[in-house]
């Protein structure tokens, strides 16, 4: 609900969130290393672009490129033995150290000379080892300070920085490479994750945000086995993970789609990633004014909403009906992952969060590129307007195939209860 008291035009959500001082001071350096990350969606391959040699600098791009995120889905399952029993913040100021001293390097080493093709993988790689957890701690640090009411606000405020920083920083970072080389851009992402570390570092939290370790296996299977003995938390990470499956061939037939069927360029191309980045914005802030949401209700909505936007892409004799689809797509995407976390947060065992969000992580980071990958191998054999209108009817399916297992899960838990009210042990 918004205010009329001049002044006080914040809708009563923000107002709340914002009267936290940890927020407050928290917030613009998390925006600052959102709009780093954002730079490096296009630095990192334009640098690998420059270093590969000639006939080879794509498969180098891919090569970083998934050395920049592959990695924290091993750090996720491998290293859970030791970093589950860190606080979040310490996860966070550790990730973000990590990736200060590592991706800092690389406009160092290039000056030295010594910026080869192994060398700049490497630091790619080892630099996104830890990110699960980082990101993790980031969504775990504000749980202990917030009331439930502010926990949806505080999410849809993070959303929207990424989101803002996916628009954002791509563009900023194609102005910037035809001025100065791109591995300073790199170097610019590891400035803004040394702020993080120090900010983070600084704040004073109340001791309740250190969460007691809790018996969990150590390894891979201590997040992992949460989530499967969670039927509700399993539930959202099967849906999410065949959410983002079905998006990932989207990455890749959109481009054809622009080229082929509307014969157009990379500005259209850009276009509608803009609109969709806006949509996607609007929608996390709207959300962030919600008091109360059926979170399962609103979670498959989302999915089933958004493959409803990609049905437009069957048209293709002008771009204006598929650009406003994909718009509401985003305009409902935005909200997802606010919304997915928000139920983490009030689902999983106490102690266990960061644990379950970097096992999350470390699953969800596989759907994207199996689904780009899938997306390649069928636009071989069909044309991206069916692949585009196949992702959003997969989307759609989601929805009541999930109410029907939603369905039978809570009937088997009804009459698992009248089973155990029923019996009546002998004496």
């Amino acid at each position: 609900m918004f205010s009329t008291t001049p002044g006080r035009v914040v809708p009563g959500p923000y107002r709340s969130l914002f009267a936290d001082r940890t927020f407050r001071r928290l917030l613009p350096v998390f925006a600052l290393s959102d709009l780093g990350d954002g730079m490096s969606v296009v630095a990192v391959a334009w640098s690998a672009f420059a270093l590969g040699p000639d006939g080879g600098q794509g498969t180098l791009a891919g090569i970083a490129v998934a050395a920049y995120v592959l990695p924290g889905a091993l750090g996720a399952l491998v290293l859970g033995r030791w970093m589950r029993r860190l606080p979040a913040r310490r996860l966070l100021v550790i990730d973000s150290a990590l990736r200060a001293v590592l991706l800092g390097a690389v406009p160092l080493a290039h000056v030295a000379g010594l910026l080869t093709p192994v060398v700049y993988v490497g630091l790619l790689a080892a630099s996104s080892l830890l990110h699960a957890w980082g990101k993790a701690g980031k969504h775990a640090l504000f749980v202990p300070l917030l009331s439930d009411d502010q926990r949806l606000t505080a999410n849809s405020v993070l959303s929207t920085s990424l989101w803002s920083a996916t628009i954002a920083g791509p563009a900023l970072a194609g102005l910037l490479v035809g001025a100065v080389s791109p591995v300073w851009i790199i170097g610019f992402d590891a400035v803004t994750f040394a702020v993080l570390a120090l900010q983070v570092g600084r704040v004073v939290l109340p001791p309740s945000s250190t969460p007691v370790a809790v018996p969990v296996a150590g390894g891979a299977g201590g997040g992992l086995g949460i989530l499967l003995r969670r039927p509700e938390l399993l539930g959202l990470l099967v849906v999410t993970w065949v959410f983002n499956l079905a998006f990932g061939p989207v990455e890749v037939a959109l481009p054809l789609f622009v080229i082929h069927d509307l014969r157009a360029g990379a500005g259209l191309l850009g276009a509608y990633w803009a609109a969709f980045g806006v949509g996607a914005v609007v929608g996390a802030l709207a959300l962030g004014t919600a008091r109360r949401l059926p979170l399962w209700p609103a979670i498959l909505g989302i999915i089933a909403g958004h493959g409803v936007g990609m049905l437009p892409f069957a048209l293709t004799h002008s771009p204006a009906p598929s650009m406003i689809g994909f718009a509401f797509a985003g305009l409902l995407y935005g909200p997802y992952s606010a919304l997915s976390i928000t139920l983490i947060q009030g689902r999983a065992p106490a102690g266990t969060l960061t644990t379950v969000l970097a096992a999350r992580s470390a699953v969800l980071l596989t759907a994207s590129p199996l689904g780009a990958a899938l997306g390649g191998f069928l636009l071989d054999r069909t044309s991206a307007p069916v692949l585009l209108v196949g992702c959003g009817a997969l989307m759609i399916a989601v929805l009541p195939v999930s109410a029907v297992v939603l369905k039978l899960s809570a009937d088997r838990a009804t009459t698992g209860q009248g089973n155990r009210v029923g019996h009546r042990p002998g004496r």
